[in-house]
């Protein structure tokens, strides 16, 4: 089925009217921030290529209790997108931490999935080295490459990074990102079409589609400092959960073995038997249940 501009839903576009473009760090960045001041904060952080929007369907019913901000990163969403090879894990993770200094956060929870996995994963050895803004009180990780021996790379997401990537990107359209994208979730719960549409519609706003393999360059980024992100997961000293399909090819229930086999702290885990890539897209009542969990158990604590 061939893409359709005219088909996105009125969610999506709503979703851009709730949120605002600030100035970080020079970059104009897309954040969405609702809920009382008064509320427990949790920043949302998002995965490769999609953007916030990935966290529309846990949105309100977390919302209900806590204050929620999220941001699509450089390059990603509704945030700018320049046509350059200098995206860095390092960059992204400033660009959050400027974030929650224009907020004035002090303590918040953390919910990352997926390149937002990594870009959590260098906060959170800022957080040990005491150099990191506001103060972590927990952090949850949805299915992401937290160790590039176990990150099973898509065959497209290899030529992207590759000296190619950028003609493979060209030829890259919505019937290919279509056929990548569905493969990485579960069997019986696939994307539709029309949220399909919509994850097309976002990542190629502000001309984003030429970003892929300028973006890509994140997988080199976990292999150069695979010590230092997984040494934060080991010594980290607050409580840290895991919430994963497990049948994700990419990052599914091998992955939670490593993180067990390096002894990496775990407080919570759930592995979700029958889900993929995006648990927070395919099972959003099954994440909500299980986070809830986890996080109410660290504030009655």
């Amino acid at each position: 089925m061939p893409f359709d501009p005219s088909n996105i839903s009125s969610q999506v576009q709503q979703w851009r009217q709730r949120g605002e473009i600030l100035p970080l760090l020079g970059r104009s960045i897309f954040v969405i921030d609702e809920g009382s001041h008064d509320l427990p904060v949790i920043v949302l952080v998002h995965g490769f290529p999609t953007s916030s929007w990935d966290w529309y369907p846990i949105w309100d019913t977390l919302g209900e209790n806590y204050r929620l901000i999220a941001l699509d990163m450089l390059g990603f969403g509704f945030s700018e997108k320049p046509n350059n090879r200098d995206y860095s894990i390092h960059g992204q993770a400033d660009i959050v931490e400027a974030l929650v200094e224009v907020k004035g956060l002090n303590q918040f929870h953390v919910l990352a999935h997926d390149y937002g996995d990594t870009v959590a994963q260098e906060l959170l050895a800022r957080q040990t080295e005491h150099s990191s803004a506001g103060i972590w009180l927990s952090c949850c990780f949805l299915n992401g490459g937290l160790f590039p021996e176990t990150h099973k790379a898509l065959l497209t997401q290899k030529l992207l990074l590759s000296p190619v990537g950028k003609f493979v990107n060209r030829f890259t359209g919505y019937s290919k990102f279509r056929q990548n994208f569905s493969s990485v979730f579960g069997r019986d719960t696939k994307p539709t079409e029309q949220n399909l549409h919509d994850f097309w519609w976002l990542i190629n706003i502000n001309d984003g589609k030429h970003l892929f393999h300028n973006l890509i360059t994140y997988m080199s980024d976990r292999i150069k400092h695979r010590d230092r992100w997984v040494t934060a997961l080991q010594t980290a000293s607050m409580p840290l959960a895991l919430i994963n399909g497990s049948i994700d090819p990419v990052s599914g229930a091998h992955m939670v073995a490593r993180y067990k086999t390096l002894s990496c702290r775990l407080d919570y885990c759930a592995e979700l038997p029958l889900i993929g890539h995006y648990p927070q897209v395919e099972a959003p009542e099954g994440v909500m249940q299980h986070y809830i969990t986890f996080i109410e158990d660290i504030i009655k604590n």
